[in-house]
């Protein structure tokens, strides 16, 4: 699975750098949504998605808990700060659907809070894409098996331990009501304009893989192909790296 993981990303990736070309000369806007069980695969995907991209073309939406101030904001405002400008990509790891699974399930909001959004949404993300905005929405599934599997791996790995909250702790026990909260989320705010699709993400490569390739096929791509960069010869011999004395020299370990 390795071998073919990293051919097809390497073609992936490719068409990703094609994508993010396109939405840079067309202008347009894409914003794409993560959501899924704790330990799903979120963090792992997005960082496929971009690690061959030009940072300055994207960006990563990952918010934390609300501040007391934000608590009385319109719930929606401050997830509007970070929708993409013309040419840019944002990818949101978690987004405004925290109310519709996460906050409900953890009585971290009301019920009329949680009927209000739901009811809210529909006419939030038409507003989105009737400016131009193309809105895509992925739930990644994991059965509890696997993500037991990975939260035991994230808790013997002290360089996976910060991803364990008191919250995902919790939710553990809750894996059937966040299930049912997931499909009445889905029912209610499926929409032609702002489309969820659920992805396979027990094996998370091959859901990167059928993800991005899935991804790709949403957007049409620009017809400007990326252009062929040729070096121009250097003039004389190539200089050697010389940097005063005041700076001090990183030792090489390797």
């Amino acid at each position: 699975m390795s071998k073919h993981y990293r051919k097809a990303m390497k073609e992936l990736q490719l068409e990703l750098i094609r994508l993010q070309h396109g939405l840079h000369c067309s202008g347009k806007r894409l914003l794409v949504i993560f959501e899924g069980r704790d330990a799903a695969g979120k963090g792992g995907t997005i960082k496929a998605i971009t690690q061959s991209l030009d940072t300055r073309g994207y960006r990563i939406a990952a918010l934390p808990k609300p501040s007391e101030q934000e608590t009385t904001q319109w719930y929606f405002q401050r997830y509007v700060a970070h929708l993409p400008c013309a040419g840019e990509l944002v990818l949101f790891d978690r987004s405004w659907y925290n109310r519709a699974v996460v906050e409900p399930a953890m009585d971290f909001c009301s019920k009329a809070q949680y009927e209000a959004f739901l009811d809210a949404v529909p006419a939030f993300e038409k507003l989105l894409t009737d400016d131009g905005i193309i809105v895509l929405k992925y739930w990644l599934a994991v059965d509890q098996v696997a993500q037991e599997k990975r939260f035991a791996e994230r808790a013997d790995d002290p360089l996976k331990r910060w991803k364990l909250s008191p919250v995902d702790m919790v939710a553990r026990q809750k894996y059937a009501e966040m299930g049912k909260l997931r499909d009445v989320m889905i029912e209610r705010t499926q929409r032609e304009y702002a489309p969820w699709f659920v992805v396979d993400f027990n094996d998370q490569k091959r859901g990167q893989v059928n993800l991005i390739h899935h991804l790709l096929q949403q957007v049409p791509l620009h017809d400007e192909p990326v252009p062929q960069v040729k070096l121009p010869k250097l003039k004389g011999k190539p200089k050697t790296e010389h940097v005063t004395d005041v700076a001090g020299w990183v030792p090489n370990t390797f």
